[in-house]
């Protein structure tokens, strides 16, 4: 008897709740790219909560959108998308084009580490942080996220397992965490 063949690798990934749910979002061969795992996005949702109406949240390194799409779909009153990719700006715009309702949210083509230090400070209430493991944006990107949030914000952190986080120096605390593979996800408040 032979073994089934391999299934060729996902090209998309799918929202999974709110009024997009089911949405299916292309993924590109990039290099880089990884999008925010399916059960990972279910437990961060858990932990934020099905209903984000009002929120005003930013998707600093958003790729594919899945994460700031996912906060759009339940309900949120603002989403940026920044991404520097031209690429993936142009499929994020296509994206939005098929969504009814989708206007909350701006794509915007920009190096996000830049266009956070020019953002004026607690704009958001939730970030998503998610940037490319090998590029060294970790800290920089935190430094710039806690500036954005109010006290009792949030910031979403994916990072590689071994990344270390001075969260006490950054006026942070540990809200939840739990890994996937290689990836530690965060959800982290502000104290102060």
């Amino acid at each position: 008897m032979s073994k089934p063949a391999a299934r060729p690798p996902a090209h998309e990934i799918r929202l999974i709740g709110g009024r997009w749910k089911r949405t299916k979002l292309p993924v590109p061969d990039l290099p880089g790219l990884r999008p925010t795992l399916d059960r990972v996005r279910e437990t961060l949702f858990n932990w934020l909560g099905q209903d984000l109406s009002g929120w005003r949240c930013l998707d600093a390194f958003a790729g594919t959108g899945a994460l700031g799409l996912e906060a759009a779909s339940r309900g949120a009153q603002q989403v940026v998308l920044l991404e520097r990719d031209p690429r993936l700006v142009q499929q994020l715009r296509a994206v939005l084009e098929r969504l009814q309702g989708a206007e909350a949210v701006q794509v915007v083509c920009t190096d996000a580490l830049a266009w956070m230090r020019r953002c004026e400070p607690q704009r958001f209430d939730l970030v998503f942080l998610d940037p490319p493991f090998a590029a060294g944006l970790f800290g920089p990107a935190l430094r710039e996220a806690v500036r954005l949030v109010p006290r009792g914000g949030w910031i979403y952190l994916e990072s590689a397992d071994a990344e270390p986080v001075d969260l006490e120096g950054l006026g942070l605390e540990l809200w939840r965490e739990q890994t996937a593979g290689a990836v530690r996800f965060r959800l982290l408040r502000r104290l102060h």
